[in-house]
């Protein structure tokens, strides 16, 4: 089964940049290694349980190259960045990711295999899992993924996980902008194999949303309502992933973080469930619209 969102992945241009921006936001972000033969790499902010990704391109050649491949995910990633970059896929952690993919297929989901992947660490560190991605019959911007490598050894990955200076802990949410909510929140129940949400109205995005619960987190497909966060995403890029919503331990100590690093201070509102959240927008957090909730 699916057991909880395990990370937003995060597409940007430069790799030291996006690290020095999400270090002004208050991560403790770290360089996570190359991906061998994808001509790709990354660097790590472990929370609690979940962890954001910032991946970029390497080496062009070697990406395309890789690209190139059948059934890559990522062959439209060089486009992706120059568009401004942002969240492209949300993945989903699975406890039986083979077993997954055959109830997808039992369900008429175009799925592939889940695939056996790693990648070394700058320590040397070898993490392993298995992944699957949808087809060109259901093109929804989520991956799945089952770690091979137990939780408590992936958090070595970094040299600080959790502990953030903003005082994030999890990931709550994460959201995925669409023009037709009901026809893609039935898209989506039928992929993930669970009841389609009824709907809810967001107030900080402003927009219509049916958000799945995926363990402890949720995956919101929304339609946006009235000019926000979410209107602004569809126009500018489309329909995909926007936003990633963290817990916080202190919104007042994250803020005071960016304001001391240099960034402006986050946009508040006021959350249908009456908490005030703040957002980075995506001039400041790399193409991505990064939220926060949690007490003052």
């Amino acid at each position: 089964m699916f057991i909880r969102i395990d990370h937003v992945m995060i597409c940007v241009p430069d790799l030291p940049q996006g690290i020095e921006q999400y270090s002004k936001m208050g991560f403790n972000i770290y360089t996570g290694g190359t991906h061998t033969g994808k001509g790709t790499h990354n660097a790590i902010a472990f929370n609690q349980d979940d962890y954001i990704e910032l991946l970029a391109i390497r080496d062009q050649a070697e990406y395309q190259m890789a690209a190139g491949r059948s059934g890559s995910p990522d062959g439209r990633l060089t486009d992706f960045i120059a568009a401004g970059g942002g969240i492209r896929y949300v993945i989903l952690q699975s406890d039986d990711l083979v077993a997954e993919v055959a109830a997808m297929r039992n369900r008429g989901v175009d799925v592939s295999d889940a695939i056996d992947g790693g990648r070394r660490t700058p320590a040397g560190q070898q993490l392993r899992w298995k992944a699957a991605v949808l087809g060109p019959m259901n093109p929804l911007p989520i991956i799945f993924i089952q770690h091979l490598t137990p939780l408590e050894e992936r958090r070595k990955q970094v040299p600080v996980a959790r502990n953030h200076p903003n005082g994030v802990y999890t990931l709550e949410r994460a959201y995925i902008v669409t023009h037709d909510v009901e026809a893609a929140a039935a898209t989506y129940a039928k992929v993930l194999g669970m009841p389609q949400p009824s709907l809810r109205r967001g107030t900080v995005i402003m927009s219509n949303m049916a958000v799945f619960e995926v363990g402890p987190t949720g995956l919101g497909i929304v339609q946006p309502y009235a000019p926000g966060p979410a209107a602004d995403a569809l126009e500018r890029r489309g329909p995909g992933p926007f936003q990633a919503l963290y817990r916080t331990t202190s919104m007042g100590a994250a803020a005071r973080w960016m304001q001391e690093h240099g960034m402006p201070p986050p946009a508040r509102g006021v959350r249908n469930t009456g908490e005030q959240a703040m957002l980075v927008t995506p001039g400041d957090a790399c193409g991505a619209y990064i939220g926060f909730v949690g007490p003052e």
